[in-house]
């Protein structure tokens, strides 16, 4: 375990009056994921909760942060503003009130930079079950400009069936969320985590999903993974397990003709420190790719 819930949520600028609260984005993600367990509680959402949830992402992407405020306060979700001790840069958190209590509801939680318009997204729909994805999200969050990062919030067996895996299932806030990105055509890196039996030659899985419009961000992160030494599976040029056709997500995109990239990594770029840095950097190259894209756009 690695710390209470809690630890590492410092209370917004509202509550103690100053500044922005000073975090290190990768601890308090550990801390939010830290207790999230197959047995956990999961409370599926309403489809007017988890819309509300998302219209409140996308009115603070717009610049309306008030009445992102307003709306987040009907489903007892709350904003704050942070500053990564990590990157000196500022990012807002959406997150779930109810989380700090006995029995979270599970919907997950968001960061946006605040610094820079919205290019580009990280998604974690798997964390803890996938171990340590949500750590190398944070990475990916620091290494590019113009990112969101949205964290599913419960372990996927969580809940009743699989009402919890979001990845799977279209009536989630997770879903919500990447479903008004890729209504704003805001292109998506999706991070997946696998055993090494499931594909002993290969470090990393690389897929566009259910359609080819990542295409070229795909064959630039394999190049770059290469480049650092890791074996890359390419969906899209071989047969490759896990290649994430049925991600709903990876779906929604395909319908919009947004970008999108499913990534699987083996335990070692998601666990050893030395490998995830190489990993966080050559996804770095896409987003940052991205980042330039839509301003050059």
């Amino acid at each position: 375990m690695r710390g209470s819930q809690d630890k590492g949520r410092t209370p917004s600028t509202d509550e103690r009056g100053g500044g922005p609260p000073s975090v290190d984005l990768a601890r308090s993600v550990a801390a939010y994921t830290d207790r999230f367990a197959p047995d956990g509680s999961f409370q599926p959402p309403s489809r007017t909760e988890r819309e509300a949830i998302a219209q409140a992402v996308g009115l603070l992407l717009d610049g309306h942060r008030e009445q992102a405020e307003q709306r987040l306060t009907e489903v007892d979700f709350a904003l704050r503003t942070v500053v990564d001790s990590s990157s000196g840069r500022q990012f807002a958190e959406v997150y779930d009130r109810v989380d700090q209590g006995p029995s979270p509801r599970g919907w997950g939680r968001v960061f946006v930079d605040l610094e820079h318009p919205v290019r580009w997204s990280v998604q974690v729909p798997h964390p803890v079950a996938d171990q340590d994805t949500e750590l190398l999200g944070v990475r990916v969050l620091r290494g590019a400009p113009g990112g969101l990062l949205v964290i599913a919030g419960a372990h996927r067996k969580s809940g009743e069936g699989n009402a919890a895996d979001v990845a799977h299932r279209r009536d989630t806030v997770f879903h919500a969320i990447c479903a008004e990105l890729v209504r704003r055509g805001v292109p998506g890196v999706q991070l997946h985590g696998f055993a090494e039996k499931s594909a002993p030659r290969y470090d990393v899985i690389a897929s566009t999903g259910a359609g080819e419009d990542g295409l070229t961000a795909g064959r630039r992160l394999a190049d770059a993974l290469g480049d650092r030494d890791f074996a890359v599976c390419r969906a899209w040029a071989r047969s490759c397990p896990l290649a994430g056709r049925d991600n709903v997500q990876g779906r929604a995109s395909a319908d919009a003709g947004v970008p999108f990239l499913h990534v699987e990594f083996a335990p070692g770029p998601r666990t050893d420190s030395r490998q995830t840095v190489r990993a966080a950097d050559a996804l770095a190259v896409v987003t940052r790719g991205w980042a330039r894209s839509a301003l050059a756009g």
